[in-house]
């Protein structure tokens, strides 16, 4: 009866109660981020600050490849490829990924960042670095018929220091970057 009555209890303070003051907490001391930090304009939800989104159109920055099952991005099913870096699957892929970078800027003769060749861990991952940023500048101006100086400055306002100043690397969030695009 004892380990019955622990069980009741400890299921609704686990299973209940916690959760339900930590949702709270969150909804009171970090609604945007509780909510999924979505990004919403004239009412409509654009995309969430915490997962990339697929973009093939070369006016806009493209983020990091995503390694989801069925489709990129797939937020249900964050994971990695789990491929070793030594798998011939993944070579190929990259240099897939290679090819069509540089046929997208054909003029572009800069090293290509390893985190426009590679997918992130969750597959997710919303961020490049400023050097992927910066390496796609001049096919986004051009496509969009703007200074090649411009877009740069815009890429470097956007980058997002170290949390706390030392965790994580300098980032730039693609969809919050090509949105500031559209704006200009």
């Amino acid at each position: 009866m004892t380990s019955l009555r622990m069980l009741l209890v400890m299921t609704l303070v686990c299973g209940l109660m916690y959760p339900l003051a930590i949702t709270g907490v969150a909804q009171i001391l970090f609604p945007h981020q509780a909510n999924g930090s979505l990004i919403v304009r004239n009412g409509r939800v654009l995309g969430s600050e915490l997962i990339g989104r697929s973009l093939e159109d070369p006016r806009y920055f493209w983020p990091r490849p995503s390694a989801t099952p069925e489709f990129p991005y797939n937020g249900s099913a964050s994971a990695g490829s789990n491929l070793s870096p030594k798998s011939p699957v993944l070579r190929h892929m990259v240099e897939d990924r290679r090819r069509s970078l540089l046929a997208s800027d054909p003029g572009n003769r800069k090293p290509i960042p390893t985190d426009l060749l590679t997918a992130s861990g969750s597959g997710l991952d919303p961020h490049i670095s400023p050097e992927a940023a910066l390496w796609q500048v001049n096919r986004v101006a051009r496509f969009r018929g703007l200074d090649p100086e411009q877009v740069a400055a815009l890429v470097k306002q956007h980058v997002q220091p170290r949390q706390f100043g030392v965790l994580g690397e300098p980032r730039v969030n693609v969809l919050i970057l090509n949105l500031r695009l559209d704006e200009r």
